[in-house]
């Protein structure tokens, strides 16, 4: 079987759309990376390659992290958003740029963090992609205010136990209930997968 090289793989590039703002990625993993940080926290303010760091003193080099994420809770960071087998092949030509972000980032208040597909994919991105696109569209303040009163009113509230409360179509239902949770109406364990017996509660 024909083996395809990871860089040929992992480069997509492309923009990812986040509160009015074009934010540009170079691979899946970095779009993954963006869409997770912007479902994380709506107010952070994340730009893609920030700054160029040179480092060396014989042979001056330079490297340029991938993006810097301000937090709304006033932290900055550096990420490098990496496969972790592009990390085991190139460790050796890729640590002393990690070593100079490092030491750029304390000197400017800042950190420096490498993300892998271990940090970024699984189920709390799986819910991001479902959720993050229904915090911005319209809705119906009735129905929501529907699907708080059926919560509150179960003595332990599932997602499918809300769903089976509400009056009218199953469909209307369900996507009335995943509209709660993407607005905070109703609180979920979003790092585990979402199916009908998961709990909910209102906030």
């Amino acid at each position: 079987m024909r083996r395809i090289p990871l860089s040929r793989r992992s480069h997509i590039t492309g923009f990812r759309p986040i509160s009015g703002k074009a934010v540009e990625h170079e691979s899946a993993l970095e779009r993954d990376f963006v869409t997770l940080t912007s479902f994380l926290d709506a107010g952070a303010t994340i730009t893609s390659q920030p700054v160029t760091i040179w480092f060396g003193e014989h042979k001056p080099r330079r490297y340029t992290p991938d993006f810097s994420v301000a937090w709304s809770d006033g932290r900055l960071e550096l990420v490098e958003v990496k496969y972790r087998a592009d990390l085991r092949t190139n460790w050796t030509r890729l640590r002393p740029g990690f070593v100079a972000a490092r030491g750029w980032a304390r000197e400017h208040g800042a950190t420096f963090r490498i993300a892998t597909e271990r940090k970024i994919r699984g189920p709390l991105l799986d819910n991001a992609k479902r959720l993050l696109p229904l915090r911005s569209m319209p809705f119906d303040a009735a129905v929501l205010t529907k699907v708080v009163s059926a919560a509150r009113a179960l003595q332990a509230p599932t997602v499918g136990r809300i769903v089976a409360a509400l009056p009218g179509d199953r469909a209307v239902a369900i996507a009335a209930v995943w509209r709660a949770i993407a607005c905070g109406l109703l609180l979920v364990d979003l790092v585990a997968p979402v199916h009908r017996d998961t709990p909910a509660r209102v906030p």
